[in-house]
């Protein structure tokens, strides 16, 4: 009789922090859409619609390299994620070489390739490239002076 009442006893602790965990959840409700973008997305999945996403405006920019184990990779251009075989949809064609994994020559369309590394965009109309650094400079820890009293 006494094993029964600790049993029922945890149960029941376990039934409040339970309940105070679903509270919580509902709480903090939907972490990542609004209802309307979610059925909009799961329309398009439903569908295989797939947007097209031309390189817009007049700077290029290569945001990052993902090189995976599978041998697949995934470039951002303009903050746009772009994976191998996007180029029909996107309008750009990224091309990168294992050999220098920090760069990638970059196609849209009709306009004159760029080599860019990562983190550096170009002017489509100038070809002026910018480092996106503003005039600045990366500094580690180590090369920073120190100041000694």
């Amino acid at each position: 009789m006494n094993r029964l009442r600790q049993l029922l006893a945890c149960l029941a602790a376990g039934l409040g922090i339970g309940s105070a965990w679903a509270a919580d959840a509902e709480a903090l409700g939907r972490l990542f859409f609004t209802p309307e973008r979610r059925l909009a997305l799961e329309r398009q999945r439903t569908h295989n619609v797939q947007q097209a996403q031309a390189l817009q405006g007049t700077t290029m920019s290569l945001d990052g390299v993902v090189y995976r184990s599978s041998g697949k990779s995934t470039v951002w251009i303009n903050q746009h994620a772009q994976n191998e075989g996007d180029a029909r949809r996107t309008g750009v064609t990224a091309t990168l070489s294992p050999r220098d994994p920090g760069r990638a020559l970059i196609s849209p369309g009709e306009d004159v390739p760029a080599r860019l590394k990562v983190g550096e965009a170009v002017n489509r109309a100038t070809g002026e490239r910018n480092t996106r650094l503003g005039g600045g400079v990366v500094a580690t820890p180590a090369d920073r002076p120190r100041n000694n009293p």
